[in-house]
């Protein structure tokens, strides 16, 4: 799934300074993702995108999915959860992702005073001992930078929705807490991954149409048709124009 490796990349790739505070910090919110599977029965995952390790905290969620106990936790070396990732349908693991990696840009472009108040929520699929697919809601918070601006710890929350609430597979939204406003995926501010341009020939490019083609459609060379193409490959970070136009699809860059 290239949009990991994108997510990756993008997450912990970033440069981390050393705060002074950084131990209590994380004290705090690893007692916040604790707090969560007590009070709400989540399964609650702290990740240090820094330290590129996770904290694991298991409610009710967890043991009832048959992932692990009430009441236990784990530490792992990885900001990806695998055992929960296996258990999400591949089509919602894959929307997930996406919007993640779409929450990312949005908050790289507001002021960091701005940053706290976000939160992405989505519903999902994922699977129990029994094969059966369950109703899940995925909350997850950016809680803490670093001192140049960076996001650093993120913390996800797995929880049953209510059993008389129809489900459906939902794109998922950004909200605000501190107002309510909602934002639909690639409004406004996480739009920018692409170009305009890039925009214009990933479109010509789904509807079927050559280099050739495009280039006497938009009246410019193959040579740079070629070079948007392999931009546009490299910021979805997928390998062929198919998968481009797929992931762009799920981003609501198309």
């Amino acid at each position: 799934m290239n949009i990991v490796s994108t997510l990756s990349e993008q997450l912990l790739r970033q440069p981390f300074s050393k705060g002074e505070d950084e131990f209590n910090i994380l004290s705090k919110y690893q007692q916040i993702a604790y707090g969560y599977s007590l009070i709400e029965n989540s399964m609650a995952v702290l990740s240090d995108l820094k330290a590129n390790k996770s904290y694991i905290y298991n409610g009710s969620v967890a043991e009832k999915l048959g992932i692990a106990e009430k009441g236990s936790a784990k530490n792992i070396n990885s900001i990806w959860e695998e055992d929960i990732f296996d258990r999400i349908h591949p089509d919602d693991l894959l929307m997930k992702h996406s919007l993640e990696l779409q929450f990312f840009h949005l908050l790289k472009s507001m002021p960091l005073e701005e940053r706290p108040d976000y939160y992405v929520r989505s519903k999902m699929r994922m699977k129990n001992n029994d094969g059966e697919y369950m109703a899940i809601q995925h909350r997850m918070f950016y809680v803490s930078g670093c001192i140049v601006g960076n996001l650093w710890l993120s913390l996800c929350l797995y929880d049953f929705l209510p059993v008389k609430q129809e489900f459906d597979v939902s794109e998922g939204l950004i909200i605000n807490s501190s107002t309510g406003e909602t934002l639909q995926p690639d409004v406004k501010k996480c739009n920018n991954i692409l170009s305009k341009r890039e925009k214009e020939i990933l479109s010509l490019i789904e509807k079927g149409k050559m280099s050739k083609d495009i280039a006497e459609t938009l009246s410019i060379s193959i040579y740079t048709i070629n070079r948007h193409r392999q931009n546009i490959l490299e910021k979805l970070r997928v390998k062929n124009s198919l998968e481009a136009c797929r992931v762009a699809k799920l981003m609501g860059l198309l």
